[in-house]
């Protein structure tokens, strides 16, 4: 009888880590375990990965660096050098920051992750949904992940055991939620996003080396109005609303204010639609149990003022790897051990994070006229300083010159 020789298709039962979904922070993790000689699986639902595309596609180049990702011409479409502010009033604030960054092509962004992480050795197996966690009782008599269930695209169900689980499956995690952790997101901490990738767009070559951003209850009310130029004249155009906030949907705003500017999109045309949600809120604070950690939007570590998530769920992955090579070469897959990953996480981001959210409740607060006058405030510098949470209190006494806009910054930023 001839031994079976396993191929690339063939999975075991048992592995090191297993990684739920292949989003750029899976597939950052995958590859960071791998490297580390974790024998390593990720399970994704998708057939394809990178596809549906749910982002405006931005990516800074110091989350490449954190991320340990080089610059590559496959992915990286165009290189932007900073932001086009528009209050309601379409008084203009442009922004250059010192780091640039670039819009991304997604579908390849991922694939190209996914890629790097098989070099090392990760295994991929797509097509297949992980539909609980695998909980048992451990010598404690707590409850502790030990694997995942899957059922592939022919119904069939398979246990997988890992010593540790790390859950990427985005927001409002299935895993994490099954094995007891809770990840909802209230409805108010949940913004609903609509986007066009259009082409034959009228913007000048200067303008789309910039990103735009429109603000306005009226036109996207608890959020913006953004295009993230591919191409001179190819850009996604999107929009992010507060839903209890609005009385239309995400596209109905954005198709009426797409209506209102002509001189941009007279002659425009979609290539491609995009929608989906968008986790807002705080991070979860204890983002891990035994034998698991839950790391980007699954775990709610999302930027609150613009709804980015690729760059905190590629530098949570990181941390989440080194942890579980640490907690496997002491053979010890406690929330104890694992705690360390939240610990770092928190340090590094987190806590940078809540004060972002104090931002956001702050803007949220803002009618329309208070962000014409907050234009007429402001400059450059102290846009880059509030968007990043930077010495909050210093904005209490820049707005004293506008005693309701004080007022509120006093009541939000503090």
């Amino acid at each position: 009888m001839t031994n079976k020789t396993q191929t690339a298709i063939d999975f075991e039962d048992e592995y090191d880590v297993i990684i739920v979904g292949a989003g750029p922070g899976g597939s950052i993790a995958a590859r960071d375990c791998a490297e580390r000689g974790l024998k390593t699986l990720v399970i994704e639902r998708r057939a394809e990965l990178g596809t549906p595309v749910r982002c405006g596609e931005g990516l800074g180049e110091a989350w490449m660096k954190i991320a340990d990702i080089e610059y590559d011409s496959d992915w990286c479409k165009r290189e932007t050098k900073g932001a086009v502010v528009y209050p309601p009033n379409e008084k203009s604030l442009k922004i250059d920051p010192e780091n640039k960054g670039y819009v991304i092509e997604r579908k390849i962004f991922e694939k190209k992750l996914a890629e790097q992480a098989g070099r090392k050795g990760a295994k991929y197996m797509l097509k297949t949904r992980a539909k609980r966690a695998i909980v048992e009782e451990n010598e404690d008599g707590e409850k502790e992940v030990k694997g995942i269930v899957v059922e592939n695209d022919e119904g069939e169900e398979k246990e997988y055991r890992a010593k540790i689980v790390i859950a990427a499956d985005g927001v409002d995690s299935k895993i994490a939620r099954s094995a007891g952790l809770n990840t909802s997101n209230p409805i108010k901490d949940m913004d609903s996003g609509y986007e066009y990738e259009m082409t034959n767009l009228s913007f000048t070559e200067e303008d789309s080396k910039y990103i735009h951003i429109w603000l306005g209850n009226d036109i996207s009310p608890g959020g913006y109005v953004w295009a993230f130029f591919k191409d001179k004249d190819v850009a996604n155009v999107g929009i992010g609303i507060n839903p209890p906030k609005a009385e239309k949907s995400a596209k109905q705003y954005l198709d009426e204010w797409i209506r209102n500017h002509p001189e941009y999109f007279e002659d425009a045309v979609v290539t491609e639609k995009k929608g989906g949600g968008i986790p807002l809120g705080e991070p979860i604070e204890k983002p891990y149990m035994n034998g698991l950690m839950v790391i980007g939007d699954a775990a709610h570590m999302v930027n609150p003022i613009h709804g980015g998530g690729m760059g905190q769920a590629m530098e949570s992955a990181r941390i989440a790897a080194e942890i579980a090579q640490k907690a496997i070469e002491k053979e010890d897959y406690s929330a104890e051990v694992l705690s360390e990953f939240s610990e770092i996480w928190w340090e590094k981001r987190g806590n940078q994070l809540k004060d972002i959210q104090k931002v956001r409740n702050f803007a949220e607060s803002l009618t329309d006229k208070d962000l014409n006058k907050l234009r007429e405030i402001i400059g450059e510098d102290e846009v880059l300083d509030l968007v990043d949470a930077s010495n909050l209190k210093k904005f209490v006494k820049l707005f004293k010159g506008s005693p309701k806009i004080a007022m509120k910054a006093a009541k939000h930023l503090r």
